[in-house]
């Protein structure tokens, strides 16, 4: 099976970044993907580099809004899933929120960014109120789909979460910059995620120049054995393609070994 992660610049016009994200998902399935997944924010400037303001809290946008109801429209019409990313808003909150929207066209529910953070060019807590939903994991026409929103990949627990609910595939929408980590550390970071959880890995990031912060693009893909299978280029826009073998799952070590091993009974005492 074929997914694709799409790496595309972001710029100061939401309708004119939309339309380009409809055209990449109709390239992506017109050269085989089933499942195709975007970056934090993907049709929107960061907004997050600097701090919150009225204004700026103005351009969160309901699930049930147009940006949702166009890529449910275009799921159904080229039979794939996707993932998005958006700024929420429901009721007098916000959220990061990513919708997963089946083959069919219908919506099967959104997950919300759970870790909310705060420090330079990141000051999410002004724009996002906490995730209300956990760590669902969608049962969807091509397999098993968990959602980790950028912060959220640091956290392990949220990751095994994850896996012990049965995801097969976790994309992880996010906004990454340039020298924002050591070299290569959230690569490693999700290869470790992979191969601990016997799960696909998915990471599609921003690309681009903004006003505070250059994006990295690199988005990649992991297997279950902790290896990157696809890559894309530095500071690039472009739709990457990867062929994931779901079979690899059962056979991985996670499967066979890690998961089967485990002691929940003590961990609550642990990390409580």
């Amino acid at each position: 099976m074929k997914i694709a992660l799409i790496q595309q610049i972001a710029t100061e016009n939401r309708q004119a970044n939309r339309e380009k994200g409809l055209q990449a998902v109709k390239e992506a399935a017109g050269n085989g993907a089933k499942i195709v997944g975007f970056a934090e924010l993907a049709f929107e400037r960061f907004y997050p580099q600097v701090k919150a303001t009225e204004k700026l809290l103005a351009f969160s946008e309901s699930v049930e809004g147009e940006t949702v109801k166009r890529f449910q429209a275009l799921a159904k019409e080229l039979n794939v899933v996707i993932i998005l990313n958006i700024f929420e808003r429901h009721g007098d909150k916000t959220f990061d929120t990513s919708p997963v929207i089946d083959a069919d066209g219908s919506l099967l529910g959104k997950t919300q960014m759970v870790h909310i953070t705060d420090y330079k060019y990141f000051h999410e807590t002004g724009y996002y109120a906490p995730g209300n939903f956990g760590a669902p994991v969608y049962n969807t026409a091509y397999g098993k789909i968990g959602v980790a929103i950028c912060y959220d990949r640091h956290y392990p627990e949220y990751m095994r979460a994850l896996a012990i609910k049965g995801a097969e595939i976790v994309f992880i929408p996010q906004a990454g910059s340039v020298g924002e980590w050591p070299d290569g550390l959230y690569e490693v970071e999700m290869r470790v995620a992979a191969f601990q959880n016997g799960y696909f890995t998915a990471l599609c990031n921003r690309v681009g120049k903004e006003d505070k912060l250059t994006f990295a693009g690199e988005s990649f893909v992991c297997n279950p054995a902790g290896e990157v299978i696809a890559r894309a280029g530095t500071g690039t826009e472009e739709i990457l393609y990867a062929d994931l073998n779901l079979d690899e799952i059962k056979e991985s070590n996670a499967k066979k070994l890690f998961l089967r091993d485990r002691r929940p009974e003590l961990y609550a005492a642990w990390i409580g």
